[in-house]
């Protein structure tokens, strides 16, 4: 799979993904107008590890609904993920078996030499 999910209202993920220089042949999923489904997120989940690395903590919701003050398990966040796409960290990329998720540099980085480099 090659497969970008995205915020199209986000200058991060438009800036990152001009960077990067996607290819055509990978699909983009505005996360926004087309939610995740469950299948997508297990696909997700199944790369990354855990629902936890998918999380954004810095999402808005996390913030005004005090879940930091709480003890979330794997269950708690896939439920979050799958409730409201702000929780997704942005943007994840999919380039067949590795997963690049977030706007960290060095992910960024990782993500770009993945793709130019195994195309």
């Amino acid at each position: 799979m090659k497969k970008v999910y995205y915020l199209s209202s986000c200058d991060t993920c438009k800036r990152i993904m001009k960077e990067i220089e996607i290819p055509q042949s990978f699909q983009k999923q505005d996360i926004k107008t087309q939610g995740i489904t469950e299948n997508e997120l297990e696909e997700l989940y199944n790369l990354a590890g855990t629902y936890e690395a998918l999380f954004s903590k810095r999402a808005q919701l996390y913030k005004k609904r005090n879940l930091k003050d709480e003890q979330l398990l794997e269950e708690d966040f896939k439920n979050l993920l799958l409730e409201h796409y702000t929780f997704l960290k942005r943007p994840v990329i999919v380039n067949n078996d590795e997963i690049f998720i977030g706007n960290s540099k060095k992910t960024v980085e990782a993500a770009k030499n993945s793709i130019h480099n195994n195309t």
